[in-house]
C-alpha cells in the first residue's frame, strides 16, 4: 500500500468527520481541528503514559503468544499424528469468543497487567496455531523427501522449510488479530485500573464528560492499531521478501 494512499484516506476521513461534526453541531461530536489540539495538548498531560501502558500490555502478549504458538503450529503441522490428535481440541476451541474469558482470567490472575497480557495470548494463540498448522502441513511432502535424501535431520527441516514456509502465516495471524486484541484490550482497562486508553477514554467521556479528551483518546487508540498494523507490514516486507518480487 502506498504512503499516499494512506494519506488520502486520512484526509477524507477527517473531511467526513468535519461535515458531520458541523451538520450535527452538538457537543459530544466536536470537530477533529479540536480534537487534534487536544490530542497534542494531552500528550504531555498524561495520555502518552496512557498509550504507553496500553502499547506494553498488547505488544508484551502478541510477543508471548507467536513465542508459544509458532512453535506448537509448527510441532502440530509437521506430525501426522499431532495433528491427528490435536486438530479436535483446536477445533473445539477456536471458534470460542476469547472474550468471554475476561471475567475468568480477571478471577484467577487479578487485575494487573499479567491477566491483561494473557488475555492478549489467548485471543491470538488459536489464531496463530492453526494458521502456522495449516501451512506447515501443506508443505509438499517431495520437498522434504529430496531434503532428508540429502541429510537434513528434523531440527534442520523446522529451521529451513517449515519456519521460512510459515513465517507469512504467522504475520498474517497477528495483522488479523491487532483490531481484536485492541478492541478487547479496551475492554479489560475499562475497570480495576487506573492507567491505559481504555481506561482514559472511559474515565474522560462518561464521568469527566470531557468529549474532546475522550475523542483524543479513540485517536490515540486508533493510532496504536494503526501502528501495530503496519509494523508487521514492515516485517513481513523484511523477511518475506520473496512475495514483494515482481
Amino acid at each position: 500500500m502506498k504512503r499516499r494512499d494512506v494519506l488520502l484516506a486520512a484526509a477524507a476521513i477527517f473531511a467526513f468527520w468535519q461535515i458531520t461534526a458541523m451538520i450535527v453541531s452538538m457537543p459530544i461530536l466536536p470537530t477533529p481541528l479540536t480534537v487534534l489540539a487536544v490530542f497534542f495538548n494531552e500528550l504531555q498531560n498524561g495520555l502518552f503514559t496512557h498509550f504507553a501502558v496500553s502499547l506494553w500490555r498488547v505488544t508484551a502478549g502478541m510477543l508471548l503468544s507467536v513465542l508459544v504458538a509458532a512453535p506448537a503450529g509448527l510441532v502440530i503441522g509437521g506430525s501426522k499424528r499431532l495433528n491427528r490428535i490435536f486438530s479436535p481440541v483446536i477445533y473445539l476451541l477456536y471458534p470460542i469468543p476469547k472474550v468471554v474469558f475476561v471475567p475468568v482470567v480477571i478471577l484467577f490472575l487479578g487485575i494487573g497487567d499479567t491477566s491483561k497480557i494473557i488475555i492478549m495470548f489467548l485471543i491470538l494463540f488459536f489464531q496463530i496455531v492453526v494458521l502456522v498448522r495449516d501451512q506447515a502441513s501443506g508443505i509438499a511432502p517431495q520437498l522434504l523427501q529430496s531434503l532428508q535424501s540429502l541429510g537434513a535431520g528434523r531440527k534442520a527441516l523446522f529451521r529451513f522449510v517449515y519456519l521460512p514456509a510459515s513465517l507469512p502465516a504467522i504475520l498474517t495471524a497477528l495483522r488479523q488479530s491487532i483490531g481484536t486484541a485492541v478492541a478487547v484490550l479496551y475492554i479489560t482497562e475499562l475497570s480495576a485500573t487506573k492507567y491505559g486508553l481504555g481506561y482514559y477514554i472511559y474515565y474522560r467521556g462518561s464521568t469527566l464528560l470531557d468529549y474532546p479528551s475522550m475523542y483524543a483518546g479513540v485517536m490515540a487508540m486508533s493510532l496504536l492499531g494503526l501502528g501495530m498494523y503496519f509494523s508487521v507490514d514492515w516485517l513481513e516486507r523484511k523477511w518475506c521478501k520473496w512475495k514483494f518480487v515482481n
